[in-house]
């Protein structure tokens, strides 16, 4: 029987109170929250890794669908919901280590990965280095891999990078500065600070084409096909890197729709693949 170690504090949400738990791992604490039968060890493992500047509450409605069918388990990354930021500027792989050390420790079965957009950079980086840690892999909307741009649209964006870049070294007053931030910086970039904006910077320029190919579990791909952050040419590279991978597109579903309004499709296919597991 898997034996989770942790401190636990509670919080209340609209199906009741829920235990916040938490664990210590390469010096950082994770929050997270054990839906299901958790004292149940013949149930799969289900791990629950949210979107950037989301928490597991983006999950809660596939956790209230899926409860009796897995021991599961929804993450707060560090930096996100009740985890506090990490110490130092982390990578994906920084993230992937951590939780890999966790799932060790504790002496958990291989688990199925769940993930929607950075959760999935994260899942492609445990997948690729603790192989042994991880059964199988949903991505929704998955996030990691370049996006294929058109030169002019690519000598744009270098363009406008390099005169921000330059634009922010000669600009002496902090109000002037702020206001270049809002002009030239994504939504999450402008809505990020400190050690949380340099960890941005850091995994929107990673691309884990090589990470991606030494995946050996099943993958399970899900993009909307109105998605413009994660676009469905991504899942289509990602089922050409990944062996074992199977592409699903849902119509007329963006980054966020995909989670929300899809989600009675989603569920179908997790509801499945545990069966199956």
């Amino acid at each position: 029987m898997t034996v989770f170690n942790h401190e636990t504090a509670s919080y209340e949400r609209e199906e009741g109170s829920i235990k916040v738990q938490n664990f210590n791992s390469h010096n950082t604490r994770f929050a997270y929250s054990c839906i299901g039968k958790e004292d149940d060890p013949a149930l799969p493992v289900v791990i629950w890794a949210h979107g950037w500047g989301h928490s597991h509450k983006s999950f809660k409605h596939y956790l209230a669908a899926l409860e009796q069918q897995a021991r599961h388990i929804a993450l707060d990354f560090p930096g996100f919901g009740e985890s506090p930021e990490p110490p130092e500027h982390w990578g994906t792989i920084e993230y992937a280590d951590a939780i890999a050390s966790w799932i060790k420790d504790n002496n958990m079965p291989p688990v199925l990965w769940i993930g929607h957009s950075f959760g999935c950079r994260v899942g492609t980086q445990l997948a690729a280095h603790h192989p042994e840690c991880v059964r199988e892999m949903i991505y929704i909307a998955g996030a990691g891999l370049k996006r294929p741009r058109p030169f002019y649209k690519r000598l744009y964006l270098f363009i406008r990078i390099r005169l921000f870049k330059a634009l922010r070294h000669y600009v002496p007053e902090s109000s002037l500065k702020k206001k270049l931030v809002a002009i030239f910086g994504s939504s999450d970039y402008n809505q990020t600070s400190g050690i949380m904006r340099k960890i941005l910077v850091r995994i929107v320029n990673e691309d884990l084409v090589e990470e991606a190919k030494k995946i050996s579990c099943p993958v399970t791909l899900i993009y909307g096909t109105e998605d413009t952050e994660t676009p469905p040419s991504i899942g289509k590279k990602y089922a050409q890197l990944i062996k074992n991978s199977q592409l699903h597109l849902l119509e007329g579903q963006d980054h966020i729709s995909v989670l929300q309004n899809g989600r009675h499709r989603i569920i179908k296919i997790i509801s499945d693949t545990i069966n199956d597991l």
